[in-house]
């Protein structure tokens, strides 16, 4: 079954041994908080971690007006953008200033490689995971009053991003340093093979 908003939440509620919510519009305090809660935490979840499900390319188009100095076109971000993570393309990255929602540079077109905010219905388990225990750290003091669940909960989510970031870790290939032989010179004493 696909992820949503409310099944996140529901979740992380019974993480706090609380009743699951069905909608955030029930009238309930438990809807009422993670509602207000879950824009918030989501957002700051996928800003904290390059997810793969998340990632999305495109090639902007520079708005009319340029900008007043310094660079020659402004972009505005993508709706859906929480985080840049290249600007231009591998290995010919180029020079930019994010300014409020809008990225300035000498390029055009310009490419963007961001972190996308899209629907839960689209995230990996450890996505959802990592989210489920972020809301029930956000929600374990008005919840259940106890600063110990709070500690608890809120270990559990830093865990849970570390887990996240160690497999992505996994999901790309190697980073390779250069085949050239000055490089290999130096682990191999000087001798070049």
């Amino acid at each position: 079954m696909a992820a949503s908003a409310v099944s996140i939440c529901s979740n992380a509620l019974l993480l706090l041994g609380a009743k699951p919510i069905n909608d955030f519009n029930e009238d309930s305090d438990r809807a009422l908080l993670a509602a207000n809660l879950y824009p918030l935490i989501s957002r700051s979840v996928l800003r904290s971690h390059l997810w793969n499900c998340c990632v999305r390319r495109v090639a902007l188009a520079p708005l009319v007006d340029a900008p007043v100095f310094d660079f020659s076109y402004q972009f505005s971000l993508p709706d859906d953008w929480v985080r840049t993570l290249q600007v231009g393309q591998y290995g010919a990255e180029v020079d930019f200033r994010t300014e409020g929602r809008k990225l300035l540079s000498d390029q055009n077109p310009l490419y963007l490689r961001y972190v996308a905010h899209v629907s839960e219905g689209d995230w990996d388990d450890l996505l959802v995971h990592t989210m489920t225990v972020g809301m029930a750290a956000a929600m374990a003091y008005a919840i259940t009053k106890s600063t110990a669940v709070v500690e608890d909960t809120t270990r559990k989510a830093q865990m849970a991003l570390r887990q996240a970031q160690a497999v992505a870790g996994q999901d790309d290939p190697n980073e390779t340093l250069g085949d050239s032989r000055l490089y290999a010179a130096g682990f191999f004493n000087g001798q070049l093979s």
